[in-house]
């Protein structure tokens, strides 16, 4: 018999979001030592932000949704349970926006390597708006 994975339910308004909250307690973890954290819902699991900055997303399947430098995007996508995230069938999210299925986090290292990347991106300001120029 196939165990189904523990899910969770965050309740904001009308809109009830499933994710693994086995996944999150363990991403929590590995973030609670900085500052800035928080929980939303977005990209229909539970994201967590780094300085109002998107780090990682959980889903309800326990897949998680990394972002992470485009340049090494090829490289990463080579690493075992990576593939290019998709926003529904068929439409890629493009260079940089990468899922990692669940049996590739079952170790803490596995986990941890895929934060640290996308922390190291978050670390060069992936995510924030530019300033635009005001013309004169």
């Amino acid at each position: 018999m196939a165990v189904l994975p523990q899910r969770s339910y965050i309740q904001e308004g009308w809109v009830t979001v499933p994710y693994n909250a086995e996944v999150a307690d363990r991403v929590r973890s590995v973030l609670s030592d900085r500052d800035n954290v928080r929980e939303v819902k977005m990209f229909g699991g539970l994201a967590f932000m780094v300085d109002e900055r998107m780090v990682v997303c959980v889903s309800g399947g326990g897949a998680l949704l990394v972002r992470v430098a485009p340049e090494r995007d090829a490289e990463y996508l080579k690493k075992a349970g990576a593939e290019r995230a998709e926003m529904g069938k068929g439409r890629s999210m493009g260079e940089g926006w990468i899922t990692i299925d669940e049996e590739a986090l079952e170790k803490d290292e596995d986990l941890q390597y895929w934060i640290d990347a996308s922390l190291a991106f978050h670390a060069q300001g992936s995510g924030k708006k530019s300033k635009k120029s005001s013309k004169k």
